[in-house]
Formats: structure tokens, C-alpha cells, sequence
């Protein structure tokens, strides 16, 4: 019986969601966005500007998650987590994943320069391919990936702050900073999890060798616990004549966000267990949305 047309829209469409991993691609796209905000430049919101941001950096990152996927096709076949990709499952075509690879990396590259700055467009450029074409195929070498893997995951703060303040000042390597040490406990959380998975595939991203260890969660414990310094600094740095980017309720907000943070990954040490490790990923994902958004709404003038 064929399909009717309006289903197999429907299939494409949520192919393309599976593609850009829309989840992800949101979320790296929101700590850009807020960050931008954050900028002392920003005084108020322009929604036409806002949206463009958006759709640049939904567009770049889509990018460099389709790249992704064409890479890791065969080892995502592999996985019960990622078997139904798209391209992995055999429904898209490596050159039609291509080519949107192409278009989306050009087209987000482009918004970012002609509407805000180059700088802004260059820093994308470099995000897109350190992810795409660095720690991608790292992953299968040695758990250094997952620190190179950092480095894309904490560029979209200095591109919002590049786009918004036209400048690399240091607001902006202070927001860098703090998505650089969340990723380490939230990722590594997550490697625990689909560690069976992740093995099966060959991919090396635990800190230990043996997989799930002590030493993996003394590591999430000592990330976590560099968060707590870096979360004072939005107080004391980043804002407008030299003074913080955010206020004292923020400082508050932050701290406990960390001490939350911090709490999560001793329990996974104690524990050691599945469920454990689930706690620190959940809580990882609500740490950055709570962090940013209270930095942004105690934002100094």
C-alpha cells in the first residue's frame, strides 16, 4: 500500500530532527544565545536579531551533528541508542546528509557574518570543524576527546559574546569556562550510562580504561568542584565599566546550582551505580538553563 505524501513528509521531517539532533542542537544554541544577551552591548532585545542568531547557530550546529552522523554511521548502526538515525539506519543517504551538511554549515556561517560580525562567523567556522572533524574521529583513539570535545561544546558562549560585543573580552571566556567544566561530569555521566553501547562501537570516552571506576567519578567530582570558583566570576567580571556581568541573587543561584552539582557526582561516587550516574546527567541538564537564565535576569545595566 503507498504511503500517502503526507506521511512521508512527516518521516522526513523528523529524519531531518534526527539529523541536526534537534534536542542538542537546541540546547548548545540556547547557552549562545543567552550569552549574546548577557553581552553589555545588548541593551535591549531586538527579536529580528534574536531569530537570526538562532537560525545562524541552529544552522552551524545542525551542521556539524549531520557531519556527525556521516562519519559515525556505520559505528551508530552498532548502537541501540543511535541505530535509528537516519543515516545509519539506511533511510537518508550519505549524500543527501552531505549536502545538507554543506548548505546548513555555509548558510549559518553567512547569517552570523553579515548580521552581526565576522568574528562571530569565524569562531562558528572553527567550532563547526573541531567538532566535526577532531573530536569525532578521536573518539575511537583516546579519552582526550572528550577534553578536545570541550573546547566546540564551550565556543557557543564566546560566539554570542562575540556577536553580541563584537570582542573576546572577559565576560565572555567566564560563560566559555563555565559550559567548559559543566561538560566534563554531564558527558561523562552520560558515557557511564551507554558505556556497553559505546564499547561495542569502540568508542574510548570515560577517563578510565576499565569504564565505569572510582577514578571516572573522581574526575566528575573534580570538575564539578572547579565550577564553584568559576560560577563567582560573572559577579566580579564581564559587565559594564569593569564590573560584574550579574548580581548577587545570581551569585546565590549559582552557587547552589554548583553545590548541586558537586553533591550529585560524590553520590555517584559512593554509589557507583547506573542510577547514579543518571542523577549527575539530570542534573547537569537543568544546572545550565537555571545557571544562565538567573545570570540573565540579575544582568547589571
Amino acid at each position: 500500500m503507498k504511503q500517502p505524501s503526507s506521511l512521508k513528509f512527516a518521516g522526513k521531517l523528523q529524519d531531518y530532527r534526527l539529523l541536526i539532533k534537534f534536542n542538542l542542537s537546541f540546547m548548545v544554541v540556547f547557552s549562545a544565545l543567552i550569552s549574546y544577551l548577557l553581552a553589555p552591548k545588548i541593551k535591549e532585545y531586538d527579536w529580528a536579531q534574536i531569530g537570526l542568531f538562532f537560525l545562524g547557530g541552529m544552522l552551524v550546529t545542525g551542521s556539524a551533528n549531520t557531519i556527525n552522523q556521516i562519519v559515525e554511521k556505520d559505528t551508530d548502526a552498532l548502537m541501540k541508542r543511535t541505530a535509528n538515525r537516519p543515516v545509519a539506519a539506511g533511510r537518508m543517504s550519505v549524500q543527501e546528509a552531505s549536502t545538507f551538511a554543506v548548505l546548513s554549515g555555509i548558510g549559518g556561517v553567512l547569517i552570523l557574518w553579515l548580521n552581526f560580525n565576522f568574528l562571530a562567523a569565524a569562531l562558528a567556522a572553527f567550532s563547526l570543524f573541531v567538532y566535526a572533524f577532531i573530536y569525532t574521529p578521536l573518539k575511537k583513539v583516546s579519552s582526550i576527546s572528550v577534553l578536545v570535545g570541550a573546547i566546540p561544546g564551550s565556543l557557543p558562549c564566546l560566539i554570542g559574546w562575540a556577536a553580541g560585543n563584537d570582542d573576546l573580552s572577559i565576560g565572555g571566556w567566564v560563560l566559555f569556562a563555565l559550559q567548559f567544566f559543566w561538560q566534563f561530569p554531564h558527558f561523562w555521566a552520560i558515557a557511564w550510562i551507554a558505556h556497553k553501547d559505546y564499547s561495542t562501537a569502540g568508542f574510548k570516552l570515560l577517563p578510565s580504561d576499565q569504564g565505569p571506576t572510582k577514578y571516572s567519578a573522581i574526575q566528575a567530582i573534580i570538575y564539578s568542584l572547579l565550577l564553584v570558583p568559576v560560577g563567582v566570576l560573572p559577579y566580579f567580571v564581564g559587565g559594564p565599566n569593569g564590573g560584574g556581568m550579574s548580581g548577587i541573587v545570581s551569585l546565590v543561584i549559582v552557587m547552589l546550582a554548583n553545590l548541586a552539582m558537586v553533591g550529585q557526582c560524590v553520590r555517584l561516587y559512593r554509589e557507583m551505580t547506573v542510577k547514579a550516574a543518571r542523577r549527575v546527567m539530570f542534573s547537569s541538564y537543568i544546572y545550565l538553563p537555571v545557571v544562565l537564565l538567573s545570570l540573565l535576569a540579575n544582568k547589571t545595566a
